[in-house]
C-alpha cells in the first residue's frame, strides 16, 4: 500500500472542516512534546492518535499528549478481556491507516476505523493533531474533532508519568 500524506489530511478537512489548514513546520511533530513544542501548546492539547488492536479488529483510540490510554479502561468499555487488546506495531499502522507512526492524524485513514475520544481532550479550546507527516499538524475543536470522526467519547485514560512508564506503555503520537 502507498503511504498517505499531509494533502491527503488536507483533502479530507476541505470536504468535513472547511477553512481549517494542515500546517507543515520546521520541526519534528512527531511525539506530544515535540508537536506541543512546536505550535505553543500545552502537552494535553496534542491528540495522539494510538491504533490498538481488539481481538485483532483495529480502533483508534485518540488520548490527550499528558494522558496515556489505560488497556483495562479500554476493555471494560469494549467489553473484552484485556489480554486481547494491544497497540499495532508500527507495520500494522501503516497498513490500516496508511500513515507512520508519529504523523497518524486522526481522520483520513486508508482503512475506516472506529475511533474513541480520550473525555479529558474537552479541557482545551483548540486541540492539535498530525497531520499525516512528522511534522504537520492541524488545529481543530473538540466537538469537531468528535464529529468528523464520528468518535465516541470516554474516559479511558490516566496521567501519563514518564519517568514511572513501563517499556511497553503507549509509544506516543
Amino acid at each position: 500500500m502507498s503511504g498517505r500524506d499531509p494533502q491527503d489530511v488536507q483533502a479530507f478537512l476541505d470536504r468535513h472542516l472547511p477553512g481549517t489548514a494542515v500546517r507543515v513546520l520546521e520541526r519534528s511533530t512527531a511525539t506530544a512534546p515535540e508537536a506541543a513544542a512546536a505550535v505553543g501548546c500545552p502537552l494535553g492539547a496534542i491528540v495522539k492518535s494510538l491504533l490498538f488492536l481488539a481481538d485483532r479488529d483495529p480502533r483508534l483510540v485518540l488520548v490527550a499528549g499528558d494522558r496515556k490510554a489505560d488497556q483495562r479502561l479500554l476493555a471494560g468499555l469494549w467489553g473484552i478481556p484485556r489480554k486481547r487488546i494491544r497497540i499495532a506495531d508500527p507495520e500494522m499502522v501503516q497498513r490500516v491507516t496508511g500513515f507512520a507512526v508519529g504523523a497518524v492524524p486522526p481522520v483520513a485513514h486508508a482503512t475506516p476505523l472506529p475511533v474513541w475520544i480520550d473525555a479529558s481532550l474537552a479541557r482545551y479550546k483548540i486541540l492539535w493533531a498530525a497531520a499525516g507527516a512528522r511534522n504537520a499538524l492541524f488545529p481543530i475543536a473538540f466537538a469537531d474533532l468528535i464529529r468528523i470522526t464520528d468518535g465516541t467519547v470516554a474516559a479511558f485514560t490516566v496521567e501519563d508519568h514518564p519517568a514511572e512508564q513501563a517499556p511497553d506503555a503507549d509509544p506516543g503520537h
